[in-house]
């Protein structure tokens, strides 16, 4: 069984009560939700640290765990729903969904899921890549950036370009190299997720501020997957009026 998580915090240094916050008539976090459950997934679940947002899932059908206000990141927060649930033994893979995604794609999802169909074949960790199209995506600090090996596993993740190409120039780096960033969406085995919860913040983790740094120098592989599809995450009041544009002009 593949079980998603949404992790979903009320607090939010640009956009308080981010989850709630109104999409053309239907909230964030309610959008993610009907986006995740069109993926293949048994079941939905968003994890919050607030009660309003318990509620609020609760209302329109959805379901919905609460859990400590306290945890200093969304894999911590999953875990403890996920032991909430109960643990259930079925579960083979659990997918972290971001929750201020409202857009989320559900093949995006399944490229996640379809990985660990195998038990034999799945991996511990995976994520999704895209290609890097312009030169802005390339060098904002705030779209990380990837190189993997042949075998399609994570060898690092940085918010600088990589590689450095040395012999062109940088408006040239997209002509010369294929780069690939990272989109925040990410699948475990259980037991895997308990381990991450366990790990210090490592050095690298600390200097690029990307929580799966801490996974690379733990020794934990992560499989990448390729979408074309792209990522629209909500961090500021502008993103959401962007988003709401997005709905009136798609009639949604």
């Amino acid at each position: 069984m593949v079980l998603g998580l949404i992790p979903a915090r009320f607090a939010s240094t640009r956009l308080p009560g981010k989850p709630l916050v109104d999409l053309g008539g239907r909230s964030m976090i309610q959008r993610v939700v009907e986006q995740a459950r069109q993926a293949n997934l048994a079941r939905v679940v968003v994890a919050t640290d607030d009660v309003r947002i318990q509620e609020h899932v609760q209302g329109f059908g959805g379901e919905a765990v609460l859990t400590r206000p306290d945890h200093p990141s969304g894999t911590d927060r999953l875990w403890e729903a996920f032991q909430q649930l109960g643990s259930p033994a079925d579960v083979h893979c659990i997918v972290n969904i971001q929750g201020d995604e409202p857009f989320i794609h559900p093949g995006q999802i399944n490229a996640l899921a379809d990985l660990f169909a195998d038990a034999a074949t799945a991996p511990d960790i995976a994520t999704l890549v895209k290609p890097v199209l312009t030169a802005e995506e390339l060098f904002s600090p705030h779209l990380p950036k990837v190189v993997l090996n042949q075998q399609g596993h994570a060898m690092y993740f940085s918010r600088h370009p990589l590689p450095y190409q040395r012999g062109h120039a940088s408006e040239q780096w997209l002509t010369h190299h294929r780069y690939l960033r990272h989109l925040g969406l990410y699948a475990y085995k259980p037991a895997v997720l308990e381990q991450l919860t366990r790990l210090p913040v490592s050095p690298l983790e600390a200097a690029e501020s990307l929580e799966q740094l801490r996974w690379l120098e733990a020794g934990f592989r992560i499989q990448c997957a390729e979408t074309e599809l792209e990522a629209f995450g909500i961090d500021t009041p502008e993103d959401a009026e962007r988003a709401k544009e997005r709905l009136r002009s798609s009639g949604k």
